[in-house]
C-alpha cells in the first residue's frame, strides 16, 4: 500500500466532488462527531440545521473538523480533513447576502436540504423552528490517499 500527501487543490477538487462528511465539534473537553451534507464554494462548507446539539456545541466553541472521504479501487481511500471556525449566518439585517449565498451554493444540489429538516421556505413558517444557516471557513486542509 503506497500513501502519499494530497495537494491543496487535489483537497479542494474532492471537498467540491462530494456532499457528506463528519462533522467534529467539542465542548467542556467532550467530542462530538455527526454527519454533515455540505456544499463546498469560496473557501466555506456551507450547510444548515435544525437547532440542536451540534449548533449549540459550536455556538459554544466555534472551533470545528470535517473529514471528508473516498474509497476507490481494491483498498485504496482518499481522506481530507479540514480544520475551520463555525460561522452562523442568521436571518437578519447584516447577514443577508450571506445567508442568501449559502441558500444559493446549496440549492444547487438536489435535495440538499435532506437529511437535515424539513425544506426551508421563504418566507420562513411564523410558527416552525428556524433553521439554522452556517459555514465552515476553511483555515487549514490536508489530506491523503492509499493506492495499491
Amino acid at each position: 500500500m503506497l500513501i502519499r500527501t494530497l495537494s491543496t487543490l487535489e483537497c479542494t477538487k474532492l471537498l467540491t466532488a462530494n456532499r457528506l462528511g463528519r462533522l467534529a465539534c467539542a465542548k467542556d473537553g467532550q467530542p462530538y462527531l455527526v454527519p454533515l451534507y455540505y456544499a463546498h464554494a469560496d473557501n466555506h462548507l456551507y450547510a444548515f440545521s435544525m437547532p440542536g446539539k451540534k449548533i449549540d456545541w459550536m455556538r459554544a466553541n466555534p472551533l470545528v473538523c470535517v473529514q471528508v472521504d473516498e474509497h476507490g479501487l481494491g483498498r485504496g481511500w482518499r481522506s481530507v480533513v479540514v480544520d475551520g471556525r463555525y460561522e452562523e449566518l442568521p436571518d437578519r439585517v447584516g447577514h443577508k447576502v450571506e445567508r442568501d449565498h449559502a441558500w444559493s451554493v446549496l440549492s444547487k444540489h438536489a435535495n440538499w436540504w435532506e437529511p437535515g429538516a424539513l425544506k426551508p421556505v421563504v418566507p420562513a413558517v411564523s410558527d416552525g423552528v428556524p433553521h439554522v444557516f452556517f459555514r465552515i471557513f476553511i483555515g487549514e486542509v490536508s489530506g491523503r490517499e492509499a493506492s495499491e
